[in-house]
């Protein structure tokens, strides 16, 4: 999963680098305000996918005697850098529109500019496509921030190529600052949507409640299982965390109850691979924190959730030494 994220990350920084190459040419030989700005973006690109192909091989490495858990909100940290470059990259587009607001006409040689927008467009096209699919297999973060940013170039690209066929050939001045303007709003929001999903990794949310119930569904299918309590849950780049404590029989012997938690162990692996599940047994009927509900609350007694992750199906689960 790393290596693909690490793939994707590569691809990024080559996409990058040729667009920049062809943008600096096209902005020194139409004088054009627009492309000028798209050369600052791209730019921005580079920074941005370098510090995400740093961001995944950081969260790559193992835990460590002072990371334990990993270094995966490394991704994280990558991401939210990637939203202020985003919003630096928004905010420049707009101090560069405002001029032409009052009638600033573009450059010259306004097919040169066009051209080098639409191999823009076509490379970008390629590598969020793929970076798509590298998120829907890896569910990095910091790939899905840096694919979030090159989709907005899409728009930009698009707009370089309106603002030049408007206003050079058809003679509307104003075209192009308008759709500057317009796309570094959208390019703000999007940053503030990329924003929520690194701050909640960092802040170690829960995962969504639908994913919380599949994985109380699997655990509850183990009938040695009296109660299941105080399931903690987080996300930390492209691994998922699960602890919890259960009730078992206090008369069962250690040799058991291992296999108990070893049956268990595997369902959910099955179920959510390449999550690290802790689980703590209490003797049936033990209550550590009766004033928090947090803790205490059993989930096996909660109703069936109406949307699960998946459907119900049949765990064939490992034989329990007696």
């Amino acid at each position: 999963m790393t290596n693909f994220a690490r793939r994707a990350a590569l691809a990024s920084v080559g996409v990058a680098i040729l667009l920049g190459g062809l943008k600096s040419y096209a902005a020194w030989a139409t004088g054009s305000v627009a492309v000028l700005a798209s050369l600052a973006d791209s730019a921005l690109d580079l920074v941005a996918s370098l510090v995400t192909l740093g961001g995944i091989h950081w969260a790559a490495q193992p835990a460590d005697e002072n990371h334990r858990f990993g270094h995966g909100k490394a991704e994280a940290l990558a991401a939210l850098f990637q939203v202020a470059l985003i919003s630096i990259s928004a905010f420049a587009i707009i101090i560069q529109a405002a001029p032409r607001l009052n009638g600033e006409t573009g450059g010259v040689a306004p097919e040169i500019g066009i051209g080098v927008s639409v191999i823009a467009v076509i490379v970008t096209l390629a590598l969020t496509r793929y970076q798509r699919w590298v998120v829907l297999q890896t569910g990095s973060i910091a790939v899905g921030t840096d694919r979030l940013h090159y989709e907005s170039d899409l728009l930009l690209n698009g707009s370089v190529i309106a603002a030049l066929v408007l206003e050079n050939y058809l003679g509307l001045t104003g075209a192009d600052p308008i759709l500057g303007m317009a796309i570094a709003f959208w390019l703000l929001f999007g940053a503030w949507r990329a924003s929520e999903a690194a701050i909640d990794q960092l802040m170690d949310k829960e995962w969504p409640e639908a994913k919380r119930r599949r994985f109380v569904e699997v655990a509850a299918q183990h009938p040695e299982l009296k109660s299941l309590h105080d399931l903690r849950t987080r996300s930390s780049g492209t691994k998922d965390f699960a602890q919890f404590h259960i009730w078992m029989d206090a008369r069962m012997t250690i040799l058991k109850a291992h296999d108990v938690v070893e049956a268990l162990e595997k369902a959910l692996g099955e179920e959510f691979p390449g999550t690290e599940i802790l689980i703590h047994i209490d003797p049936e009927g033990q209550i550590d924190e009766p004033d928090n509900p947090l803790v205490e609350k059993d989930l096996l007694k909660e109703p069936p959730h109406e949307n699960p992750v998946r459907p119900n199906r049949r765990i064939r689960r490992k034989p329990v030494r007696g």
